[in-house]
């Protein structure tokens, strides 16, 4: 069941480094605690804002936004920004994929589903999204010679159609203890767009740990569809899908977690997508 790897090669927590260490830097505690309180819980969360972003901190001046740039970039392991292509080869050695339950689509996406990014699976209603949602919640949890990522799961419903008794089914189908499968689904219900975000500023405290390896939202657009409805809030729902985009990219580089959305399409195949996805199976 869910574990660490014990080889600091593959160890993600020498690559998530806490917000705490910018105090060696000279930042006050009641300005970390600030950063945490909006969701800035490691040093590469606030150098990934812009100072804009920061400038929205109850407190936060101009010149202590640049303070607290100048004690990130000291934390960076490389102040340029830059690093060498073999560096990159190092980092991308903890990428995990996670099998889908099925050897043919395993096959389509190169061996499953890979964390350190975003994957999105769309099509009609009633074809087997929210299902492989389900079936990875339990997959992700099984050891990697098994497919799995060893790791917990999050999980962000937008549509109300979790069901932790279904969870329970496929975990027998996998000879995984009911109980101990759901005990690793962190599970939240989004009630509007704006909570939808705050449930991932709150994943990123958890993520921290480097326990979870798979981060599910089902469904993507539900939310933002019913906040902005109309074609004179196109643009405010537009910019507002992208700053959850980012955030969602943002946090499966970190924390080398897979990131698995949602979406639904008609049967014209009217979605925006991320990859070329039709009617996903678990079976």
């Amino acid at each position: 069941m869910p574990g660490s790897d014990s080889s600091d090669e593959f160890n993600d927590d020498v690559f998530i480094v806490d917000v705490d260490n910018i105090q060696a830097h000279g930042i006050g505690a009641a300005d970390i605690t600030k950063l945490k309180t909006n969701g800035f819980h490691t040093v590469a969360s606030v150098h990934g804002a812009t100072r804009k972003t920061l400038l929205k901190i109850r407190g936060f001046s101009e010149v202590k936004v640049e303070k607290i740039k100048d004690a990130i970039n000291k934390c960076l392991p490389s102040t340029s920004g830059f690093i060498t292509a073999m560096e990159l080869s190092h980092q991308r050695k903890r990428v995990v994929r996670i099998s889908t339950g099925s050897k043919q689509f395993d096959a389509i996406l190169g061996g499953g589903f890979q964390s350190m990014s975003i994957s999105e699976v769309f099509g009609e209603f009633r074809c087997g999204k929210t299902q492989l949602s389900h079936t990875m919640s339990v997959i992700a949890q099984l050891p990697k010679e098994m497919g799995g990522a060893d790791g917990k799961v999050a999980y962000i419903d937008t549509e109300g159609t979790f069901r932790p008794e279904r969870i329970a089914q496929i975990a027998e189908r996998f000879g995984v203890d009911a109980d101990s499968a759901r005990e690793n689904i962190a599970y939240a219900r989004a009630l509007n767009s704006e909570h939808q975000l705050e449930l991932l500023n709150t994943l990123s405290k958890e993520f921290t740990g480097g326990e979870y390896r798979l981060l599910i939202i089902d469904s993507i657009m539900n939310c933002f569809r019913v906040d902005y409805c109309g074609r004179g809030e196109l643009a405010d729902r537009q910019q507002k899908l992208n700053q959850f985009l980012m955030k969602l990219a943002h946090m499966a580089e970190e924390f080398n977690v897979c990131v698995l959305m949602v979406s639904h399409s008609d049967h014209l195949g009217g979605c925006q997508s991320h990859a070329e996805l039709d009617k996903p199976s678990p079976e």
